[in-house]
């Protein structure tokens, strides 16, 4: 495999599983230092050494739960002492979708994706922007979610959070225009994951992209020839919205 991402730092969420899993895996097998997070040791485990059976170097693995916020701000610290840069930063990991009219979402599971799927970015971000900064091509790159635009009934959580994500991820991408750093989002469409089966169990996940595939996909958006910044790709359609 072409290490076309050697030297490169990245980082990625939701690493132990499905999308992420794979986004830091090829990022792994090309090259690239991984700091994987996940909540899950096992599955970070794995991961390490998939990256080191296709060749890659050993991943750096940070087994936390993203609500933890003041660990966030430790994380870059520690990035910067070992680093002293940060190239790529992909926020995969999400809450899974729970399908609800409006006014039944539990007060506990909107205040939870929230945290997740909004807060979690915003505080890393925060932490990390100064290490985006100091790479000679800063990446980063959000997951999204196409119900932002269809407004698809008792898909209401999902379509905010991710709204919410999309309006700060593109406010920064403007605020970093002028800077060596490219910001976008991305729109991965159905993919066969845990997560999808537990929103769609009616679905026939054969008819469905791997997430192998999908990443593959995905990391043309984060290499240093990106021009860029502020968009969301539609995958499925393969055009920047």
């Amino acid at each position: 495999m072409e290490k076309d991402f050697e030297g490169r730092v990245a980082l990625v969420t939701g690493a132990s599983r499905g999308i992420g899993y794979e986004l830091a895996r090829q990022l792994g097998a090309r090259g690239a230092q991984v700091i994987a997070i996940a909540r899950t040791v096992g599955g970070l485990e794995e991961l390490d050494d998939a990256i080191k059976q296709a060749g890659g170097p050993s991943a750096t693995l940070v087994p936390v739960d993203l609500k933890d916020f003041d660990a966030l701000d430790r994380l870059g610290a520690a990035i910067f002492e070992r680093w002293k840069k940060l190239d790529i930063l992909i926020g995969n990991a999400a809450m899974a979708a729970t399908l609800s009219p409006v006014g039944h979402i539990k007060v506990k599971t909107f205040d939870e994706a929230m945290a997740t799927n909004v807060t979690a970015n915003y505080r890393l971000l925060r932490s990390l922007d100064v290490l985006l900064r100091q790479s000679d091509a800063g990446r980063a790159l959000f997951l999204t979610d196409g119900h932002v635009r269809t407004t698809t009934p008792f898909w209401g959580l999902q379509a905010t959070t991710k709204a919410a994500l999309e309006a700060m991820v593109k406010t920064y991408a403007a605020e970093t225009e002028k800077t060596a750093m490219r910001i976008n989002l991305a729109d991965p469409g159905p993919v066969r994951t845990g997560h999808r089966a537990k929103a769609m169990p009616g679905e026939d996940p054969d008819k469905l992209p791997k997430p192998e595939s999908v990443a593959t996909d995905l990391l043309k958006l984060v290499g240093k020839d990106v021009t860029e910044t502020g968009k969301v790709f539609d995958r499925v359609k393969g055009v920047w919205g």
